[in-house]
């Protein structure tokens, strides 16, 4: 007997320019259900969600709750018929107490008039011990765990009155204990009644929390399966619609001289603290480092002071034997560093201009892309489009600009971009962060491709499974320190442990 859904979505279309995203799209989630939502990069997810919880109107379709139809013209609407999201990049204020954030614009009064936060408190309370959710009402969101602001932004959820959940990319900031004690809240929820939709890439987690799967491709559902009867494999077929390998394919390393050398450094944040303390490495040509670590250890201040983009409060940075400790970005780059930054919409892209502009970014003052101080268009574009060709970016041509391509196209500009300079040394800081399978696949190839070609690699990846199947060795960074060494054959669990400190006391051969 057929279970009646919950919530259904029934022919769900909606264009953009130049676009048709979504495309007489069904789908239906159950009560006391975790359904997940699988796609490439451009399949239409984000688009459906951004339908179901307000933010976007259909042009053809209707959604129906309990078995009537609903319109959801806003975020407001969504939450008043018991639909809450969190979002992959959390939505909180780092200053206010974990109580405030929950009930923000909703705060409790007394006598309708003074704000009671007393009550506030006493209910955050009662819904973090009924779901399991364990936070401190009273700490400061910027001074908990990634992982704690997380449930903060599913009791936001709660505390709205949510049925259903939607959690995208939930899992990309979390070490693996992390992914585990989610895993175990989302079942608690959907013992308690409460339904979940899951957006993520990562197929083995899709299989070990959701019921049912449904698989996205340019905008059409593909299918809606069993997670029970449902492979790794046969999921990454469905969503790319080809074989996809899921395992790193390459040959052992044979490393040679030290292209990068990082001695006894130290960098500030931003607020004027420590956030790189003392910290040594070095990485040999041909090889892969990977450095692995919760985030916010300092990897991004360590990133930013090798590639010249933060001060060096003391300590050395070398080249090839060249030290740039003192050098701006534009000296890094000429010294040989390549750079995948990891935000690559704010370091990697300028949006708004071209591919091609994009493209020419690091080299528009040299031949032939300049001649006698002028560029040479012809070149230029000539260049963007071999670069295109080259690295597979689909959905532009070289004048398109860059916001108009979906993410997993845009990383591979950025890849194009920095691998076509000839780099020395390549820093790849997560280089597939928010990419789905075949994106990931081709961007590992070309990261073995350059190692095999001799480069040095500085991988900075918060995926393990990722750093462990890329890595020819891998350093843990933890406060700002590298705390231990470990081979590509460890597992995820000794990294997770040294991650979060345990590793601190194990002595590091950088």
């Amino acid at each position: 007997m057929a279970v009646a859904p919950l919530l259904e979505l029934r022919g769900i279309t909606k264009r953009f320019p130049g676009v048709l995203a979504n495309d007489k799209v069904d789908f239906d989630l159950r009560s006391s259900e975790v359904h997940a939502l699988l796609g490439e990069n451009g399949a239409g997810k984000s688009t459906l969600m951004n339908i179901l919880y307000g933010l976007y109107t259909p042009d053809e379709g209707q959604i129906l709750l309990r078995g009537e139809p609903i319109e959801l013209g806003s975020t407001k609407a969504a939450i008043e018929h018991g639909i809450g999201m969190v979002h992959q990049h959390f939505m909180l204020i780092p200053v206010m107490t974990v109580a405030e954030n929950i009930v923000l614009a909703t705060e409790p009064r007394r006598n309708g008039v003074l704000l009671d936060f007393d009550a506030a408190r006493k209910r955050v309370q009662e819904l973090s011990n009924r779901y399991g959710l364990l936070v401190d009402p009273d700490a400061r969101v910027d001074r908990i765990t990634v992982g704690q602001q997380q449930r903060v932004e599913i009791l936001k959820a709660l505390y709205r009155g949510a049925e259903i959940l939607i959690l995208d990319e939930p899992t990309a900031v979390l070490t693996p204990q992390e992914a585990k004690e989610l895993f175990e809240i989302l079942r608690s929820l959907k013992s308690q009644g409460k339904s979940i939709i899951f957006i993520s890439h990562k197929l083995n987690e899709v299989l070990e929390i959701a019921d049912r799967i449904t698989t996205l491709r340019r905008g059409v559902v593909v299918d809606t399966i069993p997670a029970s009867g449902a492979t790794e494999e046969s999921l990454a077929r469905m969503m790319v619609g080809r074989e996809v390998l899921l395992r790193v394919d390459k040959k052992p390393a044979h490393p040679g001289d030290p292209l990068l050398q990082v001695e006894d450094l130290v960098v500030f944040d931003d607020r004027g603290l420590e956030a790189v303390r003392g910290l040594s490495l070095s990485v040999r040509g041909g090889e892969i480092l990977g450095l692995a670590g919760v985030d916010a250890n300092g990897q991004t201040e360590l990133i930013d002071a090798i590639a010249g983009l933060r001060a060096v409060r003391s300590g050395r940075v070398i080249v090839d034997g060249h030290d740039l400790t003192d050098a701006h970005a534009k000296d890094a780059l000429d010294a040989g560093i390549g750079h995948i930054p990891e935000d690559r919409h704010r370091r990697g892209l300028v949006l708004p201009f071209t591919l091609a502009e994009n493209l020419a970014l690091h080299a528009y003052r040299k031949p032939p892309n300049s001649e006698r101080g002028f560029l040479n268009l012809r070149a230029i574009f000539a260049r963007a489009r071999r670069l295109l060709k080259e690295f597979d970016v689909r959905g532009g041509t070289p004048s398109t600009p860059a916001a108009a391509l979906s993410g997993g196209n845009q990383q591979k500009v950025v890849l194009a971009r920095e691998i076509d300079g000839d780099p020395k040394v390549l820093i790849a800081a997560q280089p597939t962060r928010g990419l789905d399978v075949g994106a990931i696949e081709f961007v590992h190839r070309r990261l073995v491709e350059q190692r095999d070609a001799g480069r040095a690699i500085l991988l900075v990846s918060l995926e393990l499974e990722e750093i462990l199947s890329l890595s020819d060795r891998i350093l843990v960074i933890y406060e700002g320190r590298i705390v231990g060494e470990f081979p590509p054959t460890a597992t995820e669990e000794e990294l997770g442990f040294a991650m979060t400190g345990g590793g601190r006391d194990r002595e590091a051969a950088a």
